[in-house]
């Protein structure tokens, strides 16, 4: 039986707080909120005007490549470009729930997240809380295993495969993988023909080579880390859909920033347009913008051994591909992990077709999942 939403988060953090693995976690909104950028590229420009009036735009996303628009368009500048004398704050996560609380609390306004925690926070707060308003990322998602104990997809059956955290975009999507495979699993606990060891991507590599687990449904550049430890990819999630697209990675906004402060989030939505066309232009100088982010904010960049598969596997895109968000809302309802969501009116594309227009590309649909 599906169960409550409340419920499900509440136990989600229940399962999170009981693993060992996870001890040494981040925890809160993330890192560097509010530090400032000593980059020129990222300093107000001479003459320039405050967008919408406001002092600031707080501005949140992953230190995950999956993220690599928001990366991309920090590094280089952009967003502090559109929004003129409005100063671009920032905000990092490392797990999807503390983001949306950051978004509900004002803590940021607009951010790059995964579908589910998309999904949960919107169905969570009835329709009132967040809008996914353009598209970020597509695939970016494998399943790495252990060769010596996985050498096929049936090996996987009776082992332990650790995913990010319970009811998360990847966990979602590997229960329901394991369930067409006919395979039994307690969404809840994990446990069934195979183990489901809920992890964080920062401590998942350090139990694969202590052989805690024996493989990942991970999100880049997490996988790329495993194969670096002498794991195998034994599934790209981008062969399971149609045109190998998905989205990982969505632009969403609170509903009242979105209302007071049109301008403000066009701007953004300019800067991350303007990103996704740079990196598909230029895909070797926006991989090294992306890592030279990352190293920003972690204070540790990628090896190339890890960087470049993980790129590679990662399609930028101003489509929201909506139709996959549906599908993948029903994974959840099927997994057991979400009651059966009113998705309607959770896509608010109108700004991102404006600027799609004005640039001369092709605009996007919401799949009938638009607002009325």
């Amino acid at each position: 039986m599906p169960v409550n939403r409340s419920t499900f988060l509440r136990r989600g953090a229940a399962v999170v707080a009981a693993l060992p693995l996870l001890t040494l976690a981040a925890c809160g909104y993330g890192s560097d909120s509010n530090k400032s950028d000593s980059s020129s590229k990222q300093k107000v420009s001479a003459g320039s005007s405050k967008i919408d009036g406001l002092d600031s735009v707080k501005i949140g996303y992953f230190g995950n490549l999956t993220h690599g628009t928001a990366l991309v368009a920090r590094e280089q500048g952009l967003f502090q470009k559109e929004l003129g004398a409005t100063k671009a704050d920032y905000a990092t996560f490392n797990a999807g729930p503390s983001e949306i609380e950051a978004l509900n609390s004002g803590s940021i306004d607009i951010g790059w997240i995964g579908p589910s925690p998309a999904i949960n926070g919107y169905t969570k707060s009835n329709g009132k809380s967040l809008k996914i308003i353009g598209g970020s990322a597509s695939g970016g998602v494998k399943l790495v295993v252990n060769p010596k104990k996985i050498t096929s997809l049936k090996d996987v059956k009776g082992k332990k495969i650790a995913t990010p955290q319970l009811g998360n975009t990847q966990d979602v999507a590997f229960l329901n993988w394991a369930a067409d495979q006919g395979w039994k699993v307690d969404a809840q606990s994990g446990k069934g023909d195979v183990t489901v060891v809920r992890t964080d991507n920062k401590i998942t590599p350090d139990a694969f080579k202590a052989g805690s687990i024996d493989g990942a449904w991970v999100p880049e550049p997490t996988a790329s880390k495993l194969v670096a430890e002498g794991g195998k990819v034994l599934l790209d999630e981008a062969s399971l859909w149609p045109d190998k697209k998905f989205v990982i990675t969505n632009i969403i906004v609170r509903q009242q920033f979105l209302k007071e402060h049109p301008k403000a989030v066009e701007a953004v939505l300019k800067a991350a347009v303007e990103a996704n066309k740079w990196i598909n232009a230029n895909p070797d100088q926006a991989k090294a913008a992306a890592n030279k982010q990352l190293e920003a904010d972690s204070g540790k960049a990628l090896k190339p051994n890890v960087l470049d598969p993980a790129w590679k596997s990662i399609q930028f895109t101003d489509d929201p591909l909506a139709s996959t968000l549906n599908t993948e809302a029903e994974h959840a309802v099927k997994a057991g992990l979400l009651a059966k969501p009113d998705l309607k009116g959770i896509y608010d594309l109108t700004i991102l077709n404006k600027v799609l227009k004005a640039e001369g590309e092709p605009t996007v649909d919401a799949a009938g999942l638009g607002a009325s």
